[in-house]
């Protein structure tokens, strides 16, 4: 299993203390957002030259585990 904190940190200096790719300003929720828009990996990574396949892999694993360990999930109607 891709080791997500290798790739994803949270600092309060940048985006607010969004989780972002380590070392880019470029944060896990936009990267699932264009990935669930048909995005693919090829085309982040165009778009994002600063990023890795490694990176993009590790943003779908951080939200794996993040809802792995929600207590509750719910969808606005």
């Amino acid at each position: 299993m891709l080791a997500y904190q290798n790739h994803i940190e949270t600092n309060p200096n940048i985006m607010f203390g969004k989780p972002c790719v380590k070392g880019t300003r470029v944060p896990v929720d936009l990267i699932l957002e264009k990935l669930g828009n048909g995005e693919t990996i090829e085309d982040l990574l165009d778009a994002y030259p600063r990023i890795s396949k490694e990176s993009v892999l590790a943003c779908l694993t951080y939200a794996s585990f993040s809802l792995r360990n929600e207590d509750i999930i719910s969808f606005a109607a």
